[in-house]
């Protein structure tokens, strides 16, 4: 009996932090304030509509010599952040984030994104779907996989509300 109550007072106290947790994420730092602009200076250029202004070309492919798609899987994340350095979410990740999403991409023996497969989408967050695909689109050409002539990985990726991301693969990891 009293290991029955000992249990019930664990898990109410496990599920007490969750909920104290999830509270505690829910909280947003407030913004700095903004500078007024010094007299005779012009203002700065407005910031492009969304991340997806940002994506620069991809430069030119080189090789992976991976011998299996999760060896392959570090090269593309490498690759993605490489291209998208400003798009990145420094540091660890706060535990609550807008969306996740597990997504498969199958790159031919030229390093060209053949096709997109989501694992799991994040539905409630249709525009993350739509950067994440566009945004791995506009990464091609991919380092092509010399070992393997075509390969097809899994990676998830972790958005956070500002649009920046994590992938899995190279991830710091979660608050």
């Amino acid at each position: 009996m009293k290991q029955l109550w000992r249990q019930r007072w664990a898990q109410a106290g496990g599920l007490a932090g969750c909920v104290a947790a999830l509270i505690a994420g829910c909280a947003a730092p407030p913004a700095p304030p903004a500078a007024p602009p010094a007299a005779g200076v012009p203002a700065a250029p407005p910031e492009p509509a969304g991340p997806a202004a940002t994506i620069p070309a991809a430069p030119a492919a080189r090789h992976s010599n991976a011998s299996n798609p999760r060896a392959y899987r570090t090269d593309a994340a490498a690759h993605l952040y490489g291209l998208n350095q400003e798009r990145i979410y420094k540091g660890r990740l706060p535990p609550l984030l807008y969306a996740i999403g597990v997504l498969q991409v199958e790159v031919d023996g030229r390093g060209q994104v053949r096709n997109l497969n989501w694992m799991r989408a994040p539905r409630h967050a249709p525009e993350v779907i739509a950067e994440i695909e566009r945004t791995v689109r506009a990464a091609a050409p991919f380092p092509a996989p010399a070992r393997m002539g075509k390969v097809v990985y899994t990676d998830t990726w972790l958005w956070h509300k500002s649009g920046r991301f994590q992938l899995d693969t190279l991830t710091e990891g979660q608050d």
